[in-house]
């Protein structure tokens, strides 16, 4: 059951409203009744990350080198803030699904 939060001022009394997600420092924090990230928007910069190396290198470079770019390059912009998250094992899971379907 949903209760009804008295609402939130700022100290010139402008009234703060509530939003289903914000971003905050690069996570976006989603409205739960725990602590929740989206992944959505991380797996969007992981494929654009990804989408531009092999733009711009093809199937020119080694598998060697494409691996060594994709994981310093996309990984970190698909686990950026994580850290902050408690992920359960079916967001684990689609991050793993995410990198694996990558390859």
């Amino acid at each position: 059951m949903d209760a009804r939060c008295a609402k939130i001022s700022s100290s010139t009394g402008t009234t703060i409203p509530r939003l289903k997600d914000i971003k905050y420092l690069g996570v976006h924090i989603l409205q739960s009744r725990t602590f929740k990230c989206s992944l959505a928007n991380h797996r969007k910069v992981f494929y654009r990350s990804a989408n531009a190396i092999f733009g711009k290198i093809g199937r020119i470079a080694s598998e060697e080198v494409v691996l060594q770019l994709v994981m310093s390059k996309c990984i970190p912009g698909l686990l950026y803030g994580f850290e902050a998250c408690t992920l359960t094992k079916s967001e684990l899971s689609s991050l793993d699904f995410t990198v694996n379907r990558f390859f």
